[in-house]
């Protein structure tokens, strides 16, 4: 049995009241630095359009992100809201975040009460990783929260299933990181069961694989497209890593994730709960094992070794963290561990701060969320140009790499072929239209890195083309025309 009562009414009414607030301030902060979707979530709602104007997604674009069916979704349901569907997909992460925040605290109640809750909520909401990816509209966010409330319900209620596998089919959609989730689920409360319930139990845990299967398989003909696309994907972007750094690499991840002090803290927390036998922690510590597994199954694979695919081990480890930060107020007044645990967690607290204040610069963070505004507003001034607007009818848009293709996309609201990548060898180069460049004190910006792939700095993409001229620019771009 749980060592934490579950929250009563007056409790739940304070916890609404907190996600409201903290639902309003997340807001307030967008409204004040109001961001757009990254790469990936731009090509989704992008081609949320092109299933409304009756074509089939290019999956196999040059360059393009692997498709994730709920994100395919929202983006054909947030497509007559036109322009505005991308603000309103990041606004859609901020709640994520919310919600992801709120889960914290009901886990870390869970294992330490009121004061545990609030020290999981307050480390996550302080983790400034978790706050960029919201502000740029990563899938990752909606993804975590899904997969939080997940354990959540399953902490509050064991084998509860029904809802469980709801959030676990969701989260299943924007990330197969799930599916292992969902296929221990499986294991855990169907192994009580016969036959028939073990069936059930299956049946629930493949719903997510199905159909993302089923859509590769009406997009492509290939129903394992997205699992080999993106193993290609990386292969070409160079992202692969060496099988023997990998858990090294996955430590260091970790430490950016929640960042060294936190990190020592969770290891502490692991261990008090393994001396106290805490089996009621046992889902937020499967978080930690499986998510880690599916990432050295992704990174073997050649896929991107970024700090993304630990988001959820890092909520696992956060949990533990605030275990041991408030752990002590679950022991009996007056056990021999009470006063010495409190004090030691005072400690933590002091060096974790001192820690922060001496590592962060909020300056930073705000001038770079700025400048990505900034980016933004000039190329629709760029794209705004008089003359911008009628070389577009002798040719396509063409921009150095990748990078800004989904971006203007969904800004022209153009079909696939109109905006393209001089950096892509399948496309002859344009004889008209209009050539973006990027300027060069710029190009190597995570939104515009022109040299993220080192082969296409050979390739000459940032020079005008023959016989573009000079129409105008602004601090971040420049366009050239021709109209043959």
């Amino acid at each position: 049995m749980p060592l934490v009562a579950p929250p009563g009414p007056r409790e739940r009414r304070l916890f609404a009241v907190g996600v409201v607030l903290l639902a309003t301030l997340g807001l307030a902060l967008y409204a004040r630095y109001p961001t757009y979707p990254a790469y990936d979530s731009l090509t989704a709602l992008s081609w949320g359009r092109d299933i409304l104007d009756g074509r089939l997604p290019a999956f196999d674009a040059f360059r393009a992100p692997t498709q994730h069916p709920l994100l395919l979704a929202l983006g054909v349901v947030l497509e007559p809201l036109g322009s505005v569907a991308a603000r309103v997909w990041v606004v859609i992460c901020v709640l994520s975040l919310v919600a992801l925040v709120a889960a914290m605290y009901r886990l870390g109640r869970a294992a330490a009460g009121v004061l545990g809750g609030l020290a999981a909520a307050a480390l996550i909401a302080s983790r400034l990783n978790f706050a960029l990816l919201t502000t740029l509209g990563f899938l990752d966010i909606p993804y975590c929260a899904l997969a939080a409330w997940a354990a959540v319900l399953e902490v509050e209620r064991p084998r509860r299933g029904g809802p469980v596998w709801v959030l676990l089919a969701l989260a299943g959609l924007l990330r197969p990181e799930a599916w292992m989730l969902a296929g221990l689920y499986a294991l855990w409360i169907g192994l009580p069961l016969g036959w028939p319930g073990r069936a059930r139990a299956a049946a629930a845990a493949a719903v997510a694989p199905a159909i993302w299967a089923a859509i590769d398989l009406a997009v492509t003909g290939n129903p394992l497209f997205s699992l080999t696309y993106t193993d290609a994907s990386a292969a070409e972007l160079q992202r692969e890593r060496p099988l023997l750094g990998l858990p090294w690499l996955m430590v260091r991840l970790l430490a950016e994730i929640l960042k060294w002090p936190v990190l020592g803290a969770a290891v502490i927390g692991l261990a008090l709960a393994l001396l106290l036998r805490r089996s009621d922690l046992r889902v937020p510590a499967v978080l930690v094992p499986v998510t880690a597994a599916t990432y050295l199954v992704i990174a073997t694979g050649g896929l991107p070794t970024v700090y993304r695919y630990l988001l959820v081990a890092a909520l696992g480890l956060a949990v533990f963290a605030a275990y041991a930060l408030a752990g002590w107020t679950t022991l009996p007044v007056g056990h021999g561990w009470r006063r010495g645990w409190a004090a030691a967690a005072g400690v933590l607290v002091i060096l974790g701060a001192f820690w922060t204040v001496t590592h962060t610069n909020p300056g930073k963070v705000t001038a770079e969320l700025r400048e990505r505004v900034a980016i933004r507003e000039d190329l629709v001034a760029l794209m705004e140009l008089p003359g911008v607007v009628r070389a577009r009818a002798c040719g396509p848009v063409t921009v150095p790499t990748h990078k800004l293709v989904p971006e203007l996309r969904f800004l022209l609201d153009a079909p696939e072929g109109d905006v393209r990548a001089r950096s892509d060898p399948r496309v002859e180069p344009a004889t008209g239209g209009v050539a973006v460049i990027i300027d060069r004190r710029y190009e190597r910006r995570p939104a515009l890195d022109v040299y993220e792939v080192p082969r296409d700095r050979e390739l000459g993409v940032q020079d005008p083309p023959d016989g573009f001229e000079l129409i105008g620019g602004n601090r971040h771009f420049a366009a050239y025309v021709r109209c043959a």
